[in-house]
């Protein structure tokens, strides 16, 4: 039985890593879960400089999830590389880092204070806003998209995969531009956009009004952005988007995912992660599965 996978020439142990943000870098989570059993261990957000993040409340609970307004606050990726990868490479794991930034200029500047760095794939999330163009956020924007991706591929020693947000009309559109931009990969979905108000107070929840809706209310959404994606583009896809257990992961890879990316769950189930994989490893022992990638976009249409 074979649960390894490969993108852009990088191959993990199992599909298996964790969506940006609901991991740190692994450290407060390491008394929990055993990092060498993980395909990859995704970062959180690392920009140029840090970024102190949005005023609180930040983050809220949902019917089937929550919202988060964290703002991406990071310590930069100069306490990164000299505190959190060290770490990280004590672990038989592969290590994603996410990238964020303001402007095409934030992301290369990012990407080249990487390039040196035992990192093995990028994620770049143009989530992101735009501050140079008002704010709107660069994967809105199908030109935008692409000029990121280029530059950004243009700076970078290691893959780049690309973090759509689902905050678009037509998430192929965004999809193809990372295409012919020159992405290696594509990570999807980011969070929705949604809002809470306390009806005793009359005011909003979250001190930035809106923020980012992940969890399971967000996972038949992703599925089928997924689906799209796999059928418009020939790149691979890492999943994610309400995982919360084995079935979930499943799902995703027969929709088209190469990998699978478990966030939200993190927060209730310290050692999701890790019951995922066992959750897969057994459905292809029952189902007499000896690859995992004959899964990948299996779904009979």
């Amino acid at each position: 039985m074979n649960t390894s996978v490969t993108i852009a020439g990088v191959t993990m142990k199992n599909p298996v890593t964790t969506a940006s943000g609901t991991f740190g870098s692994g450290q407060e989570y390491s008394k929990f879960v055993d990092l060498n059993r993980l395909g990859a261990v995704t970062t959180k957000g690392v920009a140029i400089v840090p970024w102190e993040g949005n005023e609180t409340v930040r983050i809220a609970e949902t019917y089937g999830g929550m919202l988060n307004a964290i703002g991406l606050q990071n310590p930069g990726v100069d306490v990164f590389l000299e505190r959190d990868l060290p770490f990280l490479k004590q672990y038989d794991t592969k290590v994603i880092v996410n990238v964020c930034g303001h402007s095409v200029d934030e992301y290369v500047e990012c990407v080249k204070r990487l390039s040196e760095a035992p990192v093995d794939l990028l994620e770049i999330n143009i989530s992101c806003p735009n501050v140079k163009q008002g704010g709107i956020t660069f994967g809105t924007a199908p030109k935008m998209a692409e000029l990121v991706t280029r530059k950004v591929k243009e700076a970078a020693a290691q893959p780049v995969i690309m973090k759509l947000t689902p905050n678009v009309t037509d998430i192929t559109e965004i999809a193809r531009a990372v295409e012919a931009g020159g992405a290696d990969g594509i990570s999807l979905i980011n969070t929705l956009t949604g809002m809470k108000i306390d009806t005793k107070t009359r005011k909003f929840v979250l001190a930035n009004q809106t923020g980012g809706l992940s969890g399971p209310a967000i996972h038949p959404v992703a599925v089928r952005m997924c689906y799209q994606v796999h059928k418009a583009v020939g790149l691979p896809i890492i999943g994610m988007g309400g995982i919360m257990n084995a079935q979930d992961a499943l799902e995703m890879i027969l929709a088209g995912a190469t990998m699978v990316a478990a966030g939200t769950v993190n927060f209730v189930e310290p050692d999701a992660t890790v019951k995922i994989i066992e959750g897969i490893e057994a459905y292809m022992e029952e189902n007499h599965i000896d690859e995992i990638s004959s899964l990948v976009g299996a779904v009979e249409d």
